[in-house]
């Protein structure tokens, strides 16, 4: 299969490059224009900041011009120190026309650190919303709080969790952790009932998306969700793709929902990656030595937020329990333990050289790694996998829990029951379990570093807190995962009501060794505090995403203060 090498980066990102508007201090005050030079847009897609550095934000808007037949617009923006927009600091045009969705992007630099801003965009006879914003502190440490997203699904339901979170006036910034669209077409993974909601896919954006156009409009779709616009107008977005801004479960040269007969996977995913640049509040790559989504942000003293790619830039394809059995159904262990225990890599070996390299000269507090699969080791009881049906897991799998709980009280169990305590498996390959040996190598490295990680995580769709341990039983660390904004979790894999959901819940810490804590049946997002003393997690959970009514109805808590 082809691969996607640097001259393909180069082609893809000369035009999102160029997308970019650069105001410095020297050339920042020249003001947005006179208003007959501006065109008559609409700002019917909000605003956005993101990418935020200690003296730099970039502000994205889309104007749509009113007159279609119009391929190229300019606007004005300001920038202020209060929502009034009364001490201007900062103003400018900008342009932007079809080749780019009409999207727009000005990276404000020369600011001033933790500081925080307000900024709008001007058509001729139109005014976007306001957004607020914020740059990030160069030194000390002040306690920070992060507010942390993944998976959210349009036709799932509304994004009410989004909502939630931009009441929230101590938010210091937006980490997004992936699947900020999904690519699946109407009869597809969790459309059932959009309709009935008002969540339906428009006629024009119904099936699988393949073509830059058919991504473009997913997501102008999910940014008409008022929860995300509010998010957005209200902090600096940290974001980062996963499978779904491609497709399902992708790796570096292709995807599980990618098949032969539907075209050059090479051309879709360059097809995805151009409209999440465009329409994400992110900086593109400049150049040829920076092709890359992974980057770290430096919060003063106290965080070095690490945002790393498992997904796209190194990923080596997924192993699948399904290869190793035959006809019979009969399971090849010692194939599987040989390919499983193999040097493969999620992120590629050129960034784990330069995680390694930033962890090794962080001097701030806390490292904390923000990606999208689960770090930690889940491994389920294998019995569970040799269920012939679904409906036998969950009772199978609480079994294994009562039997583990005899086992820790020292009573004596059969062979058979050992066997179901003691024999387990990783259940999901796609996750960082699938790739061991990398996974070792990343926790040496900060041992060898003295680094503690806190590691957060998406999705699975659900909330999970795991202790983080080496092979040989080290600690080196913490995960926290989040649950999904809409996407159905494993209460709609393994069919679950609420009170078996709960009781699953409980039972797994006692099953998965590191495993201190999961939800496995509700919506939300996880704010994340830092301060010299602990990291703390909270998760915070809605009662309904089927309609805009909603209330907070659940929130769990932990603290990490290293060991």
């Amino acid at each position: 299969m082809k691969q996607f090498n640097r001259r393909d980066f180069l082609k893809l990102f000369a035009a999102t490059g160029a997308a970019v508007t650069v105001s410095t201090a020297l050339q920042g005050c020249a003001g947005i224009g006179k208003v007959s030079e501006r065109s008559s847009v609409k700002f019917d897609y909000g605003v956005a900041s993101g990418d935020p550095t200690s003296n730099a934000i970039l502000l994205w808007t889309r104007a749509v011009p009113e007159n279609s037949a119009e391929k190229q617009v300019t606007l004005g923006w300001e920038l202020a120190t209060d929502e009034n927009f009364s001490t201007l600091i900062r103003s400018g045009t900008a342009t932007t026309s079809a080749s780019r969705d009409y999207t727009v992007k000005v990276d404000v630099t020369q600011l001033s650190p933790n500081q925080r801003y307000y900024y709008r965009f001007l058509g001729k006879n139109s005014q976007s919303p306001s957004g607020k914003t914020q740059t990030l502190p160069e030194s000390g440490l002040r306690p920070l709080k992060f507010a942390v997203f993944s998976c959210a699904n349009y036709p799932a339901g509304y994004f009410n969790p989004y909502s939630e979170a931009a009441k929230d006036d101590s938010i210091d910034a937006v980490v997004h952790l992936g699947d900020y669209i999904y690519e699946y077409g109407d009869g597809g993974y969790a459309t059932e009932g959009s309709k009935e909601i008002g969540r339906g896919l428009p006629s024009n954006n119904n099936t699988e998306l393949f073509t830059l156009a058919d991504y473009r409009r997913r997501y102008a779709l999910y940014r008409t969700d008022k929860g995300l616009q509010a998010l957005h107008a209200h902090a600096p977005f940290i974001a980062v793709w996963d499978d779904h801004e491609v497709s399902n479960d992708t790796w570096e040269n292709g995807a599980e929902n990618h098949q032969e007969d539907e075209g050059s996977f090479i051309e879709r995913r360059a097809a995805a990656v151009q409209a999440y640049y465009e329409w994400l509040p992110i900086r593109p790559p400049q150049g040829e030595a920076n092709l890359t989504i992974y980057r770290d942000f430096k919060f003063g003293d106290l965080v070095d937020l690490i945002m790393l790619d498992t997904r796209i830039i190194g990923r080596d394809k997924q192993l699948n329990y399904d290869d190793y059995r035959d006809a019979s159904g009969q399971f090849n262990t010692q194939k599987f333990q040989q390919d499983i225990s193999a040097d493969r890599s999620i992120m590629g070996k050129k960034q784990l050289n330069w995680l390694v390299n930033k962890l090794n000269n962080s001097s701030a507090r806390w490292q904390i790694l923000g990606q999208q699969l689960l770090m930690g080791k889940m491994n389920f009881p294998a019995a569970a996998f040799a269920a012939d049906d679904r409906s036998k897991v969950t009772p199978l799998l609480l079994q294994a829990a009562e039997l583990k709980k005899r086992l820790q009280r020292g009573e004596e169990l059969t062979p058979q029951q050992q066997a179901m305590v003691t024999q387990v498996t990783p259940y999901n390959l796609d996750a960082w379990d699938g790739y061991p040996m990398e996974r070792e190598l990343l926790y040496r490295a900060a041992q060898k570093a003295s680094k503690q990680l806190v590691v957060i995580a998406g999705d699975t769709h659900n909330a999970w807190h795991s202790e983080l341990r080496s092979a040989d039983g080290t600690h080196v660390g913490v995960e926290f995962a989040t649950s999904s904004v809409s996407s159905p979790g494993m209460e709609t894999y393994l069919s679950l009501d609420e009170k078996t959901a709960e009781q699953l819940a409980k039972a797994l810490p006692t099953i998965i060794e590191d495993l201190k804590y999961t939800n496995l049946h509700q919506r939300g997002y996880m704010n994340l505090f830092a301060s010299e003393e602990a990291v703390e997690a909270e998760w915070v959970f809605v009662d309904n995403i089927r309609s805009t009514d909603y209330r907070v109805i659940n929130k769990h808590k932990v603290r990490y203060t290293g060991r």
